[in-house]
């Protein structure tokens, strides 16, 4: 029988470094939703946002968190469903500490709790509080984001969606499909809300959430090139391709000290890739030497030229 490989002090600390950035990230994510974003019904996609949407239609007859909650550990069962468990196991954390932070956060709101000071429905300065939400629930949304992805995980939602379709129509790129559900849950959100100030300051809301990620998570740029030093480079390959959904280039290289042959793969992937190529990467090779650096410009096919994917 084959034993399993023992995790080292180092690889430990590591997965508990990640770990603890998926929980802060979810955390963070979770409260910029419940204080800042369902108090104005702020629509900004993804699952609260439909959450929103749902809430309005069915008149308050569940309370919201527990609509999150119902929405959530849906798509993650969809995603089990249709996935299978190495995705889902990406979004697991995320969705056993989501609703339950949502819930408890949303009682922050509450003008009994910590003398209202974060109940901002009915502040002294309502005619800021909306856009002040606006504002700091990007910046919350984007950070939280950001927070997960640097751990390797993934906060699901409508990402679930855009893989599950993806998966079946080969030729759709994750991130148009992710902007369409995106954009639709928005436009949905004006129709049944009918407020075209909320709907416009929802939309602002997302694309400072959008630029955070951009910030806190790349720097700036949505572009990657990795290099990837393995034995196991055709298994690597094969599951890049397969489950990342990119193609690499093997490049012969000698080692400097030991002047050994290698096959180096390098792969340019978009900042929603990262977690995914990071997983393969971790399963099939733990000890492969990975060099990732920002990509300025990436033209060709799977990218935009002139604009990064």
């Amino acid at each position: 029988m084959k034993m399993e490989k023992k995790l080292t002090k180092k690889e430990l600390l590591m997965q508990l470094k990640n770990l603890g950035l998926v929980v802060i990230g979810t955390l963070v994510l979770a409260f910029g939703c419940a204080v800042f974003v369902v108090p104005f019904d702020l629509v900004t996609g993804g699952v609260t946002g439909i959450s929103i949407i749902i809430d309005e239609l069915i008149g308050g007859l569940l309370p919201i968190d527990v609509v999150i909650a119902v929405i959530t550990w849906g798509l993650f069962f969809l995603g089990l469903a249709f996935l299978g468990w190495e995705f889902a196991l990406k979004t697991l954390a995320s969705t056993i500490i989501y609703p339950p932070a949502i819930s408890l956060f949303m009682h922050l709101v509450s003008p009994n709790v910590l003398g209202g000071v974060f109940d901002l429905t009915t502040s002294s300065h309502a005619n800021i509080a909306l856009i002040i939400s606006a504002l700091f629930g990007g910046l919350c949304v984007g950070t939280g984001c950001a927070l997960t992805f640097l751990g390797g995980g993934s906060t699901g939602g409508v990402d679930i969606i855009a893989f599950i379709l993806c998966k079946f129509f080969k030729r759709w790129k994750t991130s148009t499909v992710i902007f369409i559900v995106d954009a639709t849950t928005v436009i949905l959100g004006l129709f049944v809300i009918k407020d075209l100030i909320l709907t416009l300051l929802g939309v602002i809301s997302a694309w400072i959430a959008a630029q955070v990620i951009d910030k806190v998570f790349i720097g700036g740029n949505r572009a990657f090139t990795a290099q990837i030093v393995s034995d196991k480079h055709e298994e690597l390959n094969l599951a890049i391709r397969e489950e990342v959904r990119r193609t690499t280039t093997m490049l012969i290289g000698y080692g400097g000290y030991s002047g050994a042959s290698k096959t180096v793969l390098s792969v340019t992937f978009t900042m929603r890739q990262y977690a995914a190529l990071m997983n393969v990467i971790k399963r099939i090779d733990p000890t492969a030497f990975v060099s990732i650096t920002r990509a300025h410009e990436i033209n060709g096919e799977g990218f935009t030229f002139g604009e990064h994917s």
